[in-house]
C-alpha cells in the first residue's frame, strides 16, 4: 500500500510522514522528490522548467520506482509528495491502480495564512520565494480537486504528531 502525503509546500509533509512511518509497521517513506533529483542531474539537462514534475519521466518513474520497491520489501510506503495537476495526480494514481498498489491519499491543509508564516518562519530552510510561489496554486487545487480526491487533514491547530496519529489511525481502520 501507498500512504501518499499531499499539500503544499511547507504545510508539513514530511515531518509527519516520518511520523506516520514510526506508527505503521512495516512502513518506510519513499520522498518521490529524490527521482526528480536525480532527473535534475541528467547532463546536458532536460528542458528548462521551474518544477520537475514538468518533464514527462518522473511521473511514471515514480510509479514504477513504487512499484519495484514495493515488490522488492512489501509493506506500506509513505510518500510525502505535493502534487496540485490534476493530470499529473491521475497520472500517478492510475498507474498505480494498474498495479493493483492501494493508494490512501491525504492532504495536509493549512488556510493560506498560517501557510506562509510557517514558510516565513521555517528555522531549517528559512522563508523560501518557492514556497510562497505553491500557495496559491495549492488553494485553486484544493478548491477544485485535491480535497475532493482525498482524505483531509487540517494542520492549522493540530501538532505534526497529531496529523500522523490522525493520518495512522485512519490507514489501520481502513477508512478512506
Amino acid at each position: 500500500m501507498i500512504v501518499w502525503i499531499n499539500g503544499t509546500h511547507g504545510v508539513g509533509k514530511t515531518t509527519t510522514s516520518a511520523l506516520v512511518q514510526e506508527l505503521l509497521p512495516d512502513s518506510r517513506v519513499f520522498d518521490a522528490e529524490k527521482v526528480g533529483g536525480v532527473l535534475m542531474d541528467i547532463t546536458p539537462g532536460l528542458p528548462e522548467t521551474d518544477n520537475f514534475q514538468h518533464w514527462d519521466p518522473w511521473r511514471p518513474l515514480v510509479v514504477e520506482f513504487a512499484r519495484r520497491v514495493l515488490g522488492y520489501v512489501g509493506g506500506t510506503l509513505v510518500m510525502p509528495m505535493t502534487v496540485l495537476v490534476e493530470d499529473y495526480w491521475r497520472e500517478i494514481s492510475d498507474g498505480l491502480a494498474a498495479y493493483s498498489i492501494p493508494v490512501r491519499h491525504f492532504v495536509l491543509h493549512a488556510d493560506a495564512d498560517t501557510l506562509r508564516a510557517r514558510i516565513d518562519g521555517d528555522t531549517v530552510m528559512g522563508p523560501s520565494w518557492f514556497r510562497h510561489a505553491y500557495v496559491e496554486p495549492y488553494l485553486e487545487a484544493a478548491r477544485n480537486w485535491l480535497h475532493a480526491d482525498a482524505e483531509v487533514i487540517d494542520t492549522t491547530g493540530i501538532t505534526p504528531a497529531d496529523a500522523a496519529r490522525r493520518i495512522a489511525d485512519s490507514v489501520r481502520a481502513g477508512g478512506s
